[in-house]
């Protein structure tokens, strides 16, 4: 398509964080909302009970067979057919799925208490209907993924999270009593919001690229083209469909069989990985459910805090994942060695794997150091007095600012081994990973009963440190053979962790003196301390600066002078 791979990766990384930012407020605000009137317990059987059916639904319906999908298109082993027919299964499997599901969450799952059951059920039978309903959305939303369209993605999510909040608060301002109720009813009307916002944008998008293609035949005035027609047709002539509905299975013509034998292979090796890295994702979640280890209250405080000390992967790391999965899937060739390979895009994404681990691993590094000393303050301002009195939440939250460099380290490159590895290799890893579940279940268990909650975040530490060393072990030994490594500038440089950990020292001393007199003069001294922080990696990483900015400049002047070349 003549697009730029790395320009869309780091665009789409950009509006998905502050997508993220905007969604996590708004959730953060409902479930302040929820523990301040409410109560902990609908939060937990909420947030903890019917998200973790969300997401094992989800999850294990459609994960392998996207990522499947995405690499199979990049290196052109199947056709447009083929894709639109395998991401149309994901409907019917997660259909088969929710049987067994559904039948676990409202049997075997530790018990709910009788004045909610009949809620749950309610709950449960609307988040597997809302998850069926809104994989019907899947081809569009690959389809918008591939040919780059950032900003549909931007706006589809942000409508389906408003129009989800928005029903949900409505609902349960009427009537507080009916808050699992709202909570179904939410999800549904949400999931059709995805399914009609979708192919609406198609439906409307195809006509107007059809009469820009007959246009163009016609007419030589390009500019006057794109002034009418915009941006989002420049650069379509391989765009394969010419209604909305090729994008329903067996529409699309196609002259070879309707599955790809090769995309099916990378499907069983992905899904064989799914469901292992899908228990080590909600394995806490699970370990809560199937045993009474946690009460629904404390299940609510756990979930409050992790996602709290979840912020910065919610926020920045997960974006910056999803779009670094995708750049190294259209960059690197997972069944051609390195060597073989073109030397320039092999160099620039060893370059990049080196400058997002030293990125994120320095935003872990702050966020661990900072959370030392203002878990309280943000504990506090968050749910109340009556919310951290204890002192439980406040020593979870610390250690999840542990998890947090774990946690940036272990999504960019496991997401580079991911995207690199081919079949055999991800059958191997497999194997790892079912290690790697095993233990983190029993410790999750184990620990648990031992330390409580804490017990949950340690098994996290744990699982997390296994996981890097496999993944750093692969790197390296995948770019031995070119004589390079990504490795060599992983880590922040030693004047940043200098001041980070003289900044962390002082903020300590202001928790001591200022906390309990004054939280405003607390937070001054932490901002103060961060600007330092911050000017200091600009300064020591100012190569690293400099590169992204030629990078935006070059794609600035590349659309420019494509301006000028229409005119």
């Amino acid at each position: 398509m003549g697009r730029n791979i790395l320009a869309s990766s780091l665009q789409n990384a950009s509006f998905s964080i502050v997508f993220q930012i905007f969604c996590r407020c708004i959730t953060f605000a409902i479930n302040a909302f929820i523990v301040r009137s409410v109560g902990r317990d609908v939060l937990g059987i909420t947030n903890v009970r019917l998200l973790l059916l969300e997401s094992t639904l989800l999850f294990l319906s459609k994960e392998a067979i996207t990522r499947a999908a995405l690499s199979c298109r990049h290196n052109k082993l199947c056709t447009w057919a083929q894709l639109i027919n395998q991401l149309w299964i994901t409907v019917p499997i997660c259909l088969v799925l929710s049987v067994p599901c559904l039948y676990i969450w409202l049997n075997w799952l530790s018990t709910v208490d009788e004045q909610y059951y009949v809620q749950y059920r309610f709950g449960c039978f609307a988040i597997a209907f809302a998850c069926i309903i809104e994989l019907t959305a899947e081809a569009p939303i690959f389809v918008s993924q591939v040919f780059c369209f950032v900003k549909l993605k931007v706006v589809m999510d942000t409508g389906h999270i408003f129009i989800r909040s928005f029903v949900f608060i409505v609902l349960v301002m009427l009537n507080k009593s009916i808050t699992i109720y709202a909570f179904g009813i939410a999800q549904i009307i949400s999931a059709i919001t995805i399914i009609v916002g979708n192919y609406a944008f198609f439906h409307l998008y195809i006509p107007r690229l059809k009469q820009y293609r007959n246009e163009m035949k016609r007419v030589d005035d390009k500019y006057e083209l794109r002034k009418t027609f915009g941006n989002y047709y420049e650069n379509m002539e391989d765009f394969p469909f010419s209604s909305v509905k090729d994008m329903l299975p067996g529409v699309l013509p196609n002259s070879g069989s309707k599955f790809n034998t090769d995309l099916q292979k990378l499907v069983l090796s992905f899904a064989k990985q799914g469901i292992l890295k899908q228990v080590l994702t909600e394995g806490e979640k699970y370990v809560m459910s199937v045993s009474p280890v946690l009460t629904f209250s404390e299940q609510a405080t756990y979930d409050v805090v992790n996602n709290m000390g979840s912020l910065a992967a919610r926020f920045i790391f997960r974006p910056i994942e999803d779009s670094s999965y995708f750049y190294f899937t259209q960059t690197i060739a997972r069944d051609v060695k390195l060597q073989e390979q073109k030397r320039e895009k092999v160099n620039e994404a060893c370059q990049v794997l080196s400058y997002v681990c030293k990125t994120v691993t320095s935003i872990g590094l702050i966020g661990f150091v900072f959370g030392q000393s203002y878990s309280g303050t943000l504990l506090l301002l968050y749910g109340g007095s009556e919310f951290v009195e204890g002192g439980l939440p406040e020593l979870l939250l610390r250690w999840h600012c542990l998890a947090i460099v774990l946690l940036a380290v272990n999504g960019i490159t496991e997401g580079y081994m991911f995207a690199t590895n081919t079949s055999k290799q991800i059958d191997t890893y497999n194997y790892y990973m079912a290690f790697f579940s095993v233990a983190f279940l029993l410790l999750s268990y184990q620990l648990t009963n031992w330390l409580g909650p804490v017990g949950f975040v340690l098994a996290n530490v744990c699982n997390m440190s296994f996981r890097i060393s496999y993944s750093l072990y692969y790197i390296q030994n995948q770019y031995k053979e070119i004589g390079r490594s990504p490795l060599r500038s992983f880590l922040p440089g030693p004047l940043f962790l200098t001041v980070l950990a003289l900044a962390g020292f002082a903020c300590k001393l202001s928790e001591s003196y200022f906390f309990g007199r004054s939280i405003l003069y607390h937070i001054m001294v932490g901002a103060l301390c961060t600007g330092l922080t911050l000017i200091t990696w600009s300064f020591e990483n100012r190569e690293l600066l400099r590169t992204g900015l030629t990078k935006y400049r070059e794609r600035k002047l590349s659309v420019t002078s494509d301006t000028n070349l229409i005119n």
